[in-house]
């Protein structure tokens, strides 16, 4: 998503309230929303607008590298769906090839989950047989515990890549690092 669109949906802002505040027009403001460059002039009237300096309205090319390199860190806990632990072992290798400490970070708070959500996994398929044998005899608990497992890591995948598209950060994560 777009900087200035971002920023001004962020202050609920319409287009043409964001083109009085910041004397330019609202062709222009439609332009740089659909992709178009924002400098000079337009720059500085619009940061002022939105309160923020003209430099965070700017895409450089390292924040658009960075923000892919989390995005595929988040996309690599899919391998999981085929390999044993991929959520775990690919995630960390990417994170551990990145220079960037925001990368970093992403990449730590992902891990951080899945080997959460492993854990608790782990432990729910070994109990299935026992769970089974004394509440449910002819559902097979450990399939239920399965798909849900699969779902919440497709469903974790998704709204964190939304997340990161959006603003750049995790929508799932935990509020202290235990990593």
């Amino acid at each position: 998503m777009n900087r200035v669109k971002f920023l001004r949906e962020q202050q609920k802002m319409t287009q043409t309230e964001l083109a009085e505040q910041s004397g330019v027009s609202l062709r222009t403001i439609q332009r740089i929303e659909a992709g178009s460059s924002l400098k000079g002039f337009s720059l500085k009237a619009i940061a002022h607008a939105l309160k923020t300096e003209p430099k965070n309205l700017l895409f450089s090319s390292k924040v658009i590298k960075n923000t892919i390199q989390a995005k595929a860190i988040n996309l690599s806990v899919l391998s999981g769906l085929i390999i044993p632990f991929g959520e775990i072992i690919f995630p960390l290798i990417l994170t551990a090839k990145t220079k960037d400490p925001k990368v970093k970070s992403i990449g730590k708070e992902i891990i951080e989950v899945q080997v959460l959500l492993n854990a608790f996994f782990s432990i729910m398929f070994l109990l299935s047989p026992f769970v089974q044998h004394y509440l449910l005899p002819r559902v097979p608990v450990f399939l239920f515990f399965l798909v849900l497992f699969l779902v919440l890591k497709i469903v974790f995948v998704v709204l964190n890549g939304k997340s990161l598209n959006q603003n750049e950060e995790l929508t799932i994560r935990f509020k202290n690092s235990y990593l």
